[in-house]
């Protein structure tokens, strides 16, 4: 099951960065990522400050 950004997010885009497939990327509000393309490694959600990245 991919990852999600919840509505936590504060769009600091620490987890860009990190992703390895570039699943993430700035959307309308706050970053999103892509289920598609996400394989499910969990960084994004080891480095976000906030804790707003979760397995969806």
């Amino acid at each position: 099951m991919a990852y999600v950004i919840s509505d936590q997010c504060v769009s600091c885009g620490t987890c860009e960065p990190e992703c390895p497939v570039s699943a993430i990327s700035q959307g309308d509000t706050q970053y999103v990522i892509d289920a598609d393309a996400c394989i499910e490694c969990g960084t994004c959600a080891s480095v976000c400050p906030t804790d707003s990245i979760s397995q969806g």
